[in-house]
């Protein structure tokens, strides 16, 4: 471990976990701060977290499955799925624009409103963000701008339950996580946090219950911990998931370094991120090495100076 970045998670008041490897090599591991203020829970290695728009890779993989089995398309509309639900999504919206941010509709929580969109902390089923979605008008043509959107991949999970005809977090569990051996990640309560598990805190030291919805969706909200991304990569890779074909397609840049619902930041890197009141999420891998970086954070200084270290020790290692 190296003294400075030790040092950085001193003076940042870093609360959280990084861990970084190199196929089966340990490089960094370690644990800040608490999973719990008021009961004196530290944080430990296997800590669960909330991982705020990390959840949209999940997603993605979750339909690209589906397309897979030839049970959508990416040039399957949104409307033949929705039928007369969401009338204000343009009829020519297809599920390769609402999984490359190029979709053009309305978003019920768009991060660059100004101001933002209040919390939604009563969020919990599928009826619920059914609602949510409803009432915004479409904002450009689909396929004309690439612009970072919540909505469409909320969107997406409407669409990929009522193909499946299962709830979206049994979609995430079945074709996901368990392929993976993620043991570790689901989608929980926010107001009911099961034992191991990292409550997210504010600037002014309150919770984030009412900051969050109640249960995440295909957008975000689930949690997951760093040794189950350990797992998560090289699965996605070995085509334990979805077929490696589709695999190969996912990670082919579509728009602003965006594939198929995971980041390309640079040549053969593959990433996702997530962040909200008092969530934190970054999580790199690097194919031809094997080198996987996660860090994970329940406080509102996130990540900072430790993201910027991170991200240097990969371009170097």
């Amino acid at each position: 471990m190296s003294a400075p970045f030790g040092d950085l998670a001193a003076n940042h008041g870093f609360s959280g976990v990084v861990l970084v490897n190199r196929g089966d090599e340990t490089l960094v591991s370690e644990a800040y701060g608490y999973a719990h203020l008021a009961h004196g829970v530290e944080n430990t290695i296997d800590t669960r977290f909330a991982i705020a728009s990390g959840t949209k890779g999940f997603t993605a993989l979750v339909v690209i499955g589906l397309i897979a089995e030839g049970r959508l398309a990416l040039s399957t509309t949104a409307r033949e799925v929705l039928g007369d639900d969401l009338p204000l999504i343009d009829d020519r919206v297809t599920v390769e624009h609402l999984l490359t941010h190029t979709s053009g509709i309305g978003d019920y929580c768009d991060e660059e409103a100004d101001p933002p969109p209040p919390p939604t902390p009563l969020l919990a089923t599928s009826a619920d963000y059914l609602a949510a979605l409803d009432g915004y008008p479409q904002v450009s043509p689909p396929g004309t701008e690439f612009r970072y959107h919540n909505g469409a991949f909320a969107v997406l999970g409407l669409i990929a339950e009522r193909i499946a005809r299962i709830p979206f977090a049994d979609l995430v569990r079945l074709r996901v996580t368990e392929p993976a051996g993620m043991t570790d990640t689901a989608f929980l309560r926010s107001d009911a946090l099961p034992a191991r598990t990292a409550t997210g805190y504010l600037e002014d030291g309150r919770t984030n219950v009412f900051s969050l919805p109640v249960v995440g969706f295909a957008d975000g909200g689930i949690y997951s911990s760093a040794p189950d991304f350990r797992k998560f990569w090289p699965a996605l890779l070995d085509g334990r998931i979805v077929p490696r074909e589709w695999v190969a397609r996912m990670l082919r840049p579509h728009a602003a370094g965006y594939g198929l619902g995971f980041w390309l930041p640079r040549p053969g890197v593959v990433h996702l991120d997530g962040g909200d009141h008092g969530v934190t999420f970054w999580s790199t891998h690097e194919p031809a090495s094997g080198l996987t970086a996660t860090l994970i954070s329940n406080n509102h200084r996130g990540g900072g100076p430790l993201l910027r270290w991170l991200d240097e020790f990969l371009t170097k290692a």
